[in-house]
């Protein structure tokens, strides 16, 4: 084989090889993987089950993409977006949004125990008003959590 196609066929299969970076990786749906916990969790309160929300599961996605690709950690988007921005460009129209967020947790277990711990992410969590929620591990481990309940 002549060098020159080596090296285009050596490039062509790095460029698909290769791990993406943080900023382009996606995120990860771990509401199904954790219902089962919060509504456990819930229960344990005194609260209503809750169910899963593919519009909150694509607002917290797209904040957990948004601090990876611009290197931020808080509830304020770059853009200067509030929780109630991005879950309005989901088309969710809520009486009653909240966001929890961590970084570094490794495990889905991680995550809902230190949110447990810290008492405003446990009272989103059990919130009396939550009906529905979403929630992803992005990049970099960046967690969020939107809950919410629409209409009222």
């Amino acid at each position: 084989m002549p060098k020159f196609r080596l090296l285009g066929l050596v490039a062509y299969v790095m460029m698909f090889a290769l791990p993406m970076t943080s900023a382009q990786a996606q995120a990860t749906d771990f509401g199904p993987a954790s219902l089962d916990r919060v509504n456990a969790a819930r229960a344990k309160s005194g609260r209503g089950a809750i169910t899963l929300s593919p519009k909150l599961t694509r607002a917290a996605a797209a904040h957990a993409r948004d601090m990876a690709e611009n290197r931020y950690f808080g509830h304020t988007g770059a853009n200067g977006s509030s929780i109630g921005d991005r879950v309005g460009r989901q088309q969710y129209r809520f009486c009653f949004v909240a966001e929890n967020i961590a970084k570094g947790q490794g495990t889905l277990d991680e995550v809902l125990r230190g949110w447990m711990a810290s008492p405003g992410h446990r009272q989103n969590m059990l919130h009396k008003s939550a009906a529905e929620y979403g929630l992803v591990r992005g990049p970099g481990s960046l967690w969020v959590m939107v809950l919410g309940r629409s209409g009222c």
